[in-house]
């Protein structure tokens, strides 16, 4: 097998976590209680994000989204809330940071060790860098997360 097939087959399997993702989200639901809300809207393609997300404590204890987009927009937002469960507001911005890189670049080579695990769970997106116009997709519900942790109500990706 040649390299070229092996990045085809990873390709290939990075497609297949982003539909499964997109069409059957695991955290796509309103919170029945959540400390934290945000909307994020980008006019350009049509995605719309509202996250809910309950604290514990200093940490994030759930997260859970109502989306209406493209599977990357769905996808993204469900593998945010996988993510992200458990870690405090400095690492969430930490992993938002580090999946805006990704998104934009395709690599994140200034990820920090603790967050190389995330990453992984992740890396099925990295290919939107490969489509700018799909980068906006990608990060939404990440600036709809960050938007909710900082006290925002909306955000808009233009």
């Amino acid at each position: 097998m040649t390299q070229a097939d092996n990045f085809a087959d990873l390709r290939d399997l990075y497609q297949e976590v982003i539909l499964d993702h997109g069409r059957r989200p695991r955290h796509a639901r309103r919170l029945e209680s959540f400390d934290r809300n945000a909307r994020g809207d980008n006019p350009m393609c049509g995605d719309r994000i509202q996250i809910w997300v309950k604290m514990s404590g200093e940490k994030i204890g759930n997260v859970g989204f109502e989306a209406r987009g493209c599977a990357i927009s769905v996808a993204s937002a469900d593998l945010l809330a996988e993510t992200v469960q458990g870690r405090n507001k400095d690492d969430t911005k930490a992993l938002f940071e580090a999946f805006c890189t990704l998104a934009r670049t395709g690599t994140c080579p200034s990820c920090k060790s603790e967050l190389i695990e995330s990453m992984k769970v992740l890396a099925p997106l990295s290919g939107v860098h490969e489509f700018p116009s799909r980068v906006k997709c990608a990060t939404l519900a990440w600036h709809a997360l960050i938007a909710a942790l900082d006290g925002s109500k909306e955000v808009s990706s233009e």
